[in-house]
C-alpha cells in the first residue's frame, strides 16, 4: 500500500439530522461543552461573506505536502455536495493553495457547504466578496506545486486538531471546531443545555441581575490576595 498517495473514496459518515442541528447553536457553545478542546487554531480564520453565518457539514479530509495541492485537485474530483472539505498543509503559509478558479468549481459545481484550509489562499478580491465559507491562514500570490505526496479521507490535523473523515465541522465567525462523528448525538444534547444556560446569563448581564459572586469565591479557593491599597512601586 502506496503509504502517503492514498485516495480513499468512502468515509464512516454523521447521523445527518444530528449534524443538522448543530446549525442552530453557536460554535463556542458547542465548543465550551467539549471542555473547549476542539477548536482550531485561530490563524485559520473566516475570509469570505456568507450571509448564513453558521456552517455544518461532514469533513471530507485532505492530507497535503506544505505548498503542494495535487491531493486537493484530486479532492475536487471527488467531494460531494454538502461536504466541508479540511485540508493540512503541515502549516506552511508561503504558497497559496487555491484560488478563485478552484474556489468557483468547488462553489458552484461540486456544492460544497464550505472549505477550511490550513494554509492561504490567493485572489482575495474576487472571494473575499462571496456568499460561501472560506477559512483559511491569509492570503498570498505565490502558486503552489502539483507533485505530491497526499492523501484522501484519512486522519488529518488541521489548525492544530485531529480531524477524521466523516466528522462534523461546525463553523461561525469566531472560527471552526471538530465535532467527533461518534459522539455527536451526546455533545448535541449538552450543547442544547449549554445554549439554554447561555442565554439566561445574557439576559441577566442586560437587565442587571447577573451573579458574579462565583468570581470572589474562585479568588479565594485559588489563594488571590486582595490588598487596598496603591502598588508599592
Amino acid at each position: 500500500m502506496p503509504v502517503g498517495k492514498r485516495i480513499y473514496l468512502r468515509r464512516k459518515m454523521p447521523d445527518f439530522e444530528t449534524m443538522a442541528q448543530f446549525k442552530t447553536i453557536p460554535a463556542s457553545n458547542t465548543a465550551d461543552v467539549m471542555n473547549r478542546s476542539c477548536a482550531m487554531n485561530p490563524r485559520i480564520r473566516l475570509v469570505s461573506r456568507p450571509r448564513d453565518q453558521m456552517m455544518v457539514g461532514p469533513a471530507f479530509t485532505v492530507k497535503g505536502r506544505a505548498g503542494d495541492n495535487l491531493a486537493l485537485h484530486a479532492a475536487l474530483n471527488l467531494c460531494s455536495e454538502g461536504d466541508v472539505l479540511v485540508v493540512s498543509n503541515e502549516e506552511d503559509n508561503t504558497r497559496a493553495l487555491m484560488g478563485e478558479v478552484m474556489m468557483a468549481y468547488l462553489r458552484y459545481t461540486r456544492k460544497i457547504a464550505g472549505i477550511i484550509l490550513d494554509g492561504p489562499i490567493r485572489d482575495i478580491d474576487e472571494i473575499g466578496k462571496w456568499d460561501f465559507p472560506v477559512y483559511c491562514t491569509g492570503t498570498t500570490p505565490g502558486g503552489p506545486y502539483k507533485e505530491g505526496p497526499g492523501e484522501i479521507n484519512v486522519p488529518i490535523s488541521c489548525g492544530g486538531i485531529s480531524v477524521n473523515p466523516g466528522d462534523i465541522i461546525l463553523a461561525d465567525p469566531d472560527g471552526v471546531i471538530v465535532i467527533p462523528r461518534q459522539d455527536a448525538a451526546v455533545i448535541l444534547e449538552e450543547a442544547k443545555k449549554f445554549q439554554a444556560a447561555d442565554e439566561k446569563k445574557l439576559e441577566a448581564a442586560k437587565n442587571g441581575a447577573a451573579n458574579r459572586a462565583w468570581v470572589e469565591k474562585a479568588l479565594e479557593e485559588k489563594g488571590f490576595e486582595i490588598i487596598d491599597d496603591i502598588y508599592p512601586g
